[in-house]
């Protein structure tokens, strides 16, 4: 007979627990959840106080038996499933189909699988928080119920198969809300006047500002090419007059360590991964690594969080760190966090489990992408508890003939947390030693047009900030909206934005039109609030399902009187089917667009798209360069006489050879901002734009 059966979900976890708990202990794993509503139906009593009708998921039959046998064997049973909302409610499911009570304590969470932890919990079981699980089981029927009921309006509006959700609905909604602004956007022209300066041999750059009136300096702003030559005919190359100088002093803070929402950001920006491979990274991390001399450990708490709270001992161990890596000096308080609302202050932030252990020493451990965001997790938090970046700072404004220039520099004085999170590599911009009233020369004075660019548009880690800025979505949700949209081809991913499809427009437009309560952000902020009163026992869960039915139920009768059929062609190609003669249209498939036969079924006949940019192929000089995508979905270009000529390259070609070595130059994008670059790796020629 076991004595204990601790139940977790993942058999990662489990394998990792066991080690650290004995013989006296055994540990399974229901492999995610055991019971749910059931696909087919809406499985809700709308007419009984929505009561949800569960069944056991289908495939799981083998781990329910095997569940059940061993905790009939077991004195005693702990349910170790995860520290969050979802969780709970597995461990309530689970105990129903052990026929435990939910009264017997029986409830442990881990925040980090660490031996100390583990035992410390396995001591103190608590009974499973029923308030919690109302919550989820809310979440979970709120969810059915937008889904279940507004999606068959779409098959019969639009087309069979789209789905509606009630946080998906209202992150498609705020893309395709960008998207309306950008194409309603009027660029404006506009002109710079820069300067470049000469003091003894060192030169630096000044751009205008504006007007000397009286003895105030006014901001000018260049709207055309004239006003631009008017005021540089206004110039003396021989006289640039130092003004005024400011030395001061800047201070940089470090960031506060990770939530669920900034691990997914920053890893997006820094390592380029999707939120969905953060995630799948960090629980493993989470879980479980086998690492020399340790055993399987847990290197980083659980990652579903929205709290940037650490522990006193974690901080404790993480300055003392500090203090024997760096010195005293480089010891911090950490920032205090703002009190918002919704955060789950029962959990950590995403921290190391041991601060010792850095990634460096574990890097053979750990596949390649392990590393990374260990290392990203790592830095960050050694960071949020070190001092302050120290900046020392110039600003000066030149005059010539009453325009206005001004130039600003700095230099770090103390690096402080950079020491540690710098992946930007800040360098130094120091300007010369200058006194005012001194008389510089100009080495050149240009000027440029630009134009105003319209907003940027959503990529995925832009998008989970404005949801997390809103108020939308929780920690485990932000990963699978992205996922759902895409996968849904509502939205598509080019060059790392979002935009939305037809498809997309279409859905948003219906439901905005007829569900304009319930699909926007702020009455979806506003259940997110609900929700988090209903997990703290103040809000019974029916009450907030109840409001929500009545107006869902108001709002669709009236949509299947007055919504309109919404027609979407496929846009017809002038290539033609090779089987049946038909001219194909174009499709949107997993990654991207492709052709296919209008004769489906009866002619399943598809091709790829073949998008041609305009440059003829640089190696063979006979084909075009055309867009193509890799296996995993990532877009490169080739030539369009692969496989006879084998040129590829990740960045996009352009009509115009490279001025120092008569290569092709490609264009990418970097920080928001276009870069001319040389295809040949050993050419280092570069321009911005």
């Amino acid at each position: 007979m076991t004595k204990n059966l601790v139940i977790v979900e993942s058999p990662t976890k489990a394998k990792t627990i066991k080690k650290m708990l004995g013989s006296n202990y055994k540990v399974i794993a229901s492999v995610g959840h055991v019971r749910d509503l059931p696909k087919s139906r809406l499985a809700i009593d709308v007419d009984n106080n929505f009561k949800p009708e569960y069944i056991n998921i289908r495939g799981k039959g083998s781990i329910i038996k095997e569940l059940k046998k061993e905790s009939a064997n077991a004195d005693r049973v702990f349910l170790a499933t995860d520290p969050d909302r979802e969780g709970e409610a597995i461990s309530w499911h689970l105990s129903h189909i052990l026929n435990m009570s939910t009264d017997e304590k029986s409830r442990v969470t881990f925040n980090e699988i660490t031996k100390d932890t583990i035992k410390k919990q396995i001591k103190n079981p608590r009974a499973i928080d029923k308030d919690l699980v109302d919550a989820q089981q809310a979440r979970r029927i709120l969810d059915r119920l937008t889904g279940y009921k507004i999606s068959p309006l779409l098959w019969k509006k639009i087309k069979n198969g789209l789905s509606a959700g009630r946080v998906q609905s209202v992150a498609l909604k705020i893309i395709c809300d960008k998207e309306q602004e950008i194409n309603e956007f009027v660029s404006e022209e506009y002109w710079e006047i820069e300067a470049v300066l000469k003091k003894s041999r060192k030169s630096f750059s000044s751009k205008y500002y504006g007007e000397l009136k009286g003895d105030k300096s006014v901001k000018v702003e260049i709207t055309d090419e004239k006003q631009a030559d008017e005021i540089l005919n206004k110039l003396d190359p021989e006289k640039f007059v130092i003004r005024e100088i400011k030395k001061g002093t800047r201070i940089k803070k470090p960031a506060q360590p990770f939530t669920t929402s900034t691990m997914q950001q920053e890893s997006s920006r820094k390592l380029n991964f999707t939120s969905r491979k953060t995630m799948m990274v960090a629980q493993n991390l989470y879980e479980g690594v086998s690492i020399p001399k340790e055993g399987q450990v847990g290197l980083i708490t659980y990652m579903r969080t929205d709290s940037v709270r650490m522990s006193e001992d974690a901080k404790s161990k993480t300055l003392g760190f500090i203090n024997e890596k760096f010195g005293e000096n480089y010891m911090g308080k950490g920032s205090i966090a703002k009190k918002t609302q919704n955060v789950q202050d029962a959990h950590e932030c995403i921290r190391p489990t041991d601060v010792n252990r850095t990634p460096e020493s574990i890097k053979d451990s750990l596949s390649r992408d392990e590393f990374k965001l260990y290392n990203l997790i790592w830095k960050r938090t050694v960071a949020s508890l070190m001092k302050e970046a120290l900046y020392n700072t110039m600003s000066i404004e030149i005059s010539n003939n009453s325009q206005i220039f001004r130039s600003s520099g700095s230099q770090i004085k103390f690096d402080g947390f950079l020491k540690v999170y710098n992946f930007a590599q800040e360098k130094d911009n120091v300007l010369p030693d200058l006194e005012e009233n001194e008389i510089l020369k100009s080495k050149s004075i240009e000027k440029t047009q630009h134009f105003t660019q319209p907003p940027a548009r959503y990529n995925e880690a832009t998008l989970i900030k404005k949801l997390e800025d809103l108020a939308i979505g929780r920690p485990s949700t932000y990963a699978p909206i992205v996922s759902t949209l895409l996968s849904r081809y509502y939205v598509v991913l080019e060059d790392k934005k979002l935009f939305p499809t037809e498809l997309g427009i279409a859905v948003n437009d219906l439901l905005r039109e007829n569900f304009q309560d319930l699909i926007n952000e702020k009455f979806t902020a506003n259940m997110e609030n609900e929700l988090d009163e209903i997990a703290k026992g103040n809000l019974q869960w029916q009450q907030l399902i109840e409001k929500f039915y009545k107006k869902l139920e108001k709002d669709l009768e009236i949509a299947e009187k007055n919504a309109e059929k919404v027609e979407i062609r496929d846009q017809e190609t002038d290539v033609i089917c090779d089987k049946c003669g038909r001219n194909m249209v174009m499709k949107m498939g997993r990654y991207g667009k492709f052709l296919a036969c209008p004769g489906f079924p009866e002619c399943r006949n598809t091709k790829p798209l073949i998008e041609k940019i305009g440059v003829k192929c640089p190696k063979c000089e006979d084909g075009d360069i055309v867009v193509k995508r890799s296996k995993k979905g990532r877009k490169f270009f080739g030539c369009s006489n692969y496989p006879e000529c084998d040129f590829v390259s990740w960045n996009k070609p352009i009509d115009r050879k490279c001025p120092k070595c008569n290569s092709i130059l490609t264009e990418m994008n970097f920080k928001n901002k276009k870069v001319i670059k040389c295809s040949n790796s050993t050419c280092d020629y570069r321009e911005s734009q």
